[in-house]
């Protein structure tokens, strides 16, 4: 468990400090590691068995040379406050020319980050196609969603052929004439 922890950490898969408690070294300098919930340990596997599935091979990267970024101001709820600052980030693609448009937070720093995520994504929506990662993702989905539907339907055939058989033996049996009624 102390290995897969931290293999989840050097993957890159953020591991939340309420989930891992860290406790004083062992003998051998390692540190300790407990997990406080399985509910929450078999959804982080969960998430990294679903991310393995995912084939970043494709995915490109972002050379700072080929954007160009602007800043405008920006607009929306939020007054004079957002209205004066120029924190909308405007970010374009040269080679593509996908241009975004990114507003969502009030920090500058912080819409240039989310802004040059949404030009990964896109750009690999563009580029990739069917073998983008929102479009395995979608695959993931639909596959989940299928086993989903035909465990139910599996479940729902077998309740029908029960009540079936359940009404046929019914049928067979002696029933108890009601009190009125002569026998």
């Amino acid at each position: 468990m102390y290995n897969l922890c931290f293999r989840l950490l050097r993957a890159g898969i953020a591991v939340q400090r309420s989930i891992i408690s860290h406790s004083t070294t062992n003998a051998l300098t390692k540190p300790v590691v407990t997990i406080k919930s399985p509910a929450h340990f078999s959804s982080l596997l969960f998430y990294r068995f679903k991310h393995q599935q995912l084939d970043y091979s494709r995915y490109p990267t972002l050379n700072e040379e080929d954007l160009e970024e602007t800043f405008t101001r920006g607009s929306g709820p939020g007054g004079q406050a957002v209205n004066k600052t120029s924190n909308c980030v405007l970010l374009r693609h040269l080679p593509t020319n996908i241009v975004v448009k990114c507003h969502i937070h009030r920090s500058a720093q912080k819409n240039r980050v989310e802004a040059r995520k949404i030009l990964l994504e896109k750009l690999d929506a563009q580029l990739n196609g069917e073998y983008s990662i929102q479009s395995q993702l979608k695959q993931l989905e639909n596959k989940k969603s299928a086993e989903r539907k035909r465990r139910q339907t599996k479940l729902q055939e077998m309740k029908q052929k029960w009540k079936e058989r359940e009404e046929q033996e019914g049928e067979g049996e002696n029933k108890i004439p009601p009190p009125d009624q002569k026998v």
